[in-house]
């Protein structure tokens, strides 16, 4: 992945969307890395990858006993109500 300083991104911005499209770019001020840029294809990617990510969580808590939020709502109403 390549890096560049935020005075450098700025100066060639265009330059840096073009790189952006091809691999994600790295930019760090002050020696110090502060943001990563990214095709919006691939931002995307990463967000349905997280969205399955915590379908499976979701799955898994279920399948552990967990319950939803309409569920925890319920009980809690039948214990205030009691």
């Amino acid at each position: 992945m390549k890096t560049l300083g935020a005075s450098e991104a700025k100066n060639r911005f265009g330059e840096l969307l073009d790189l952006a499209r091809r691999e994600p770019v790295q930019i760090a001020k002050k020696g110090r890395s502060v943001a990563i840029m990214m095709s919006i294809e691939e931002f995307e990617r990463f967000l349905d990858l997280e969205n399955q990510f915590l379908a499976l969580k979701a799955d898994q808590a279920k399948q552990e006993g967990f319950i939803g939020i309409k569920e925890s709502e319920a009980l809690l109403s039948e214990i205030l109500n009691a």
